[in-house]
């Protein structure tokens, strides 16, 4: 009983000083408008085995609420996520998200091969990781200058869309790359199809039940019982989803895609939020807690940071010249899909705890990740800025 408490103990005050750190970080961050998730990262850094030693990134309880972390934090980005935006600017979007996600994938494979030595299934890792964007940041500049129903908005609300979709495929495969050892063609095309109809499926019949089940949840009257059912929902469908050879995180954004259907979305948002403020701050501490600050002051990792953040931008900035037949700002397309955010995070965490990278090379994803993250907003402000001012100047207005 004394090593049970004990092992609890433990728990709990790691848990302590994650949640406490990241809160604080959060609000600093916030304060110089920067993103939250940069914050956590960087408490998350100090904290660790490379300055203070103060988490233990080992801990089971803390990788347990980790990974409760990371399903909440897919569960929400299905629910913000709009599959109506995807049909609504169509083509364009498709084409943006298919050159963001196979062009960095491309120029990783070959800068890991041919430059880093890398076999196929590290290569595909690499690729994987950059192809990744997480449109929050995007989303937040593009409020601030009221140009979210502008038609780069729109393009890069329903890019977004597919490029989630195209990432958790990714993930999958690579999840079945580590089960098997090596890369299949044949498992790969029934990977993508398997998870495509996983997504699709789950959404109509979800639409179907869904209006069923939210009757049952309401009869039951128990305060908070709204956001229990939705976690276990998120659970299970993490759990089908494993059970059907996928990984976690396809099931859980399964689930918020479904929920995402309803028409007050705001406030199921609002009630499920609090999951992920609870548990997705613990994944982002973690994950910054596990860089290794040593590998970083080093010429040849430096300049791996540098040439892997040149080919993420490349790839996302190009991406955006796909919206070639609409009038928008190409380039604040690109800037927009550039930031890799917690996408990015839960890629490269995969690779660290799979083992198909090392310490080092890990803490120099995580650099690519922060440096395109906190590079996209000021770059997609300034664009937007430039490229409607020539056009009031143009219009005479």
């Amino acid at each position: 009983m004394a090593a049970v408490e004990k092992f609890v103990l433990e728990g709990i005050i790691q848990l302590i000083i994650i949640l406490a750190g990241a809160k604080f970080a959060g609000f600093v961050f916030e304060k110089l408008k920067q993103p939250k998730v940069l914050g956590e990262l960087f408490v998350g850094l100090l904290l660790g085995s490379s300055v203070l030693g103060l988490i233990d990134i080992n801990n089971e309880i803390v990788i347990f609420i980790a990974n409760l972390g990371v399903i909440a934090l897919l569960f929400e980005v299905g629910i913000e996520s709009r599959v109506s935006e995807l049909l609504r600017t169509g083509f364009s979007s498709l084409l943006v998200a298919l050159i963001g996600v196979i062009l960095p994938l491309l120029l990783a494979m070959i800068y890991g091969i041919y430059f880093l030595e890398f076999d196929t299934v590290k290569a595909f890792f690499l690729g994987s990781v950059l192809t990744a964007t997480s449109v929050g940041l995007t989303v937040r500049v593009l409020q601030e200058l009221d140009k979210v129903n502008s038609t780069e908005g729109k393009i890069i609300l329903g890019a977004a869309v597919t490029d989630d979709v195209l990432g958790l495929i990714l993930l999958s495969i690579l999840v079945d790359i580590e089960r098997t050892g090596s890369v299949v063609l044949g498992n790969i095309a029934m990977i993508t199809a398997l998870a495509l109809a996983f997504l699709i499926a789950s959404v109509l019949i979800g639409r179907f039940l869904e209006d069923k089940i939210l009757r049952v949840v309401k009869m039951l009257k128990v305060k908070r019982t709204f956001i229990v059912a939705a976690f276990i929902f998120a659970l299970f469908m993490s759990f089908i989803a494993i059970e059907i050879g996928l990984a976690a995180i396809v099931g859980a954004f399964a689930a918020g895609l479904i929920l995402e259907s309803k028409e007050h979305v705001e406030k199921i948002w609002e009630k499920t939020h609090v999951l992920t403020q609870l548990f997705a701050p613990v994944f982002f501490v973690t994950a910054g807690a596990a860089v290794n600050l040593e590998s970083l002051f080093n010429l040849e990792n430096i300049i791996l940071i540098v040439v892997l953040t040149i080919i993420a931008c490349i790839g996302k900035i190009v991406s955006g010249f796909g919206a070639f037949r609409e009038k928008a700002s190409k380039l604040a397309i690109g800037y927009g899909m550039m930031p890799r955010g917690e996408v990015g995070l839960i890629f490269a965490q995969f690779g660290l705890t799979a083992g198909l990278v090392g310490e080092a090379f890990y803490s120099v994803l995580v650099s690519v990740i922060m440096i395109t993250t906190f590079l996209a907003p000021p770059l997609l402000k300034a664009e937007l800025e430039k490229f409607y001012g020539k056009n009031k100047k143009k219009s005479g207005k």
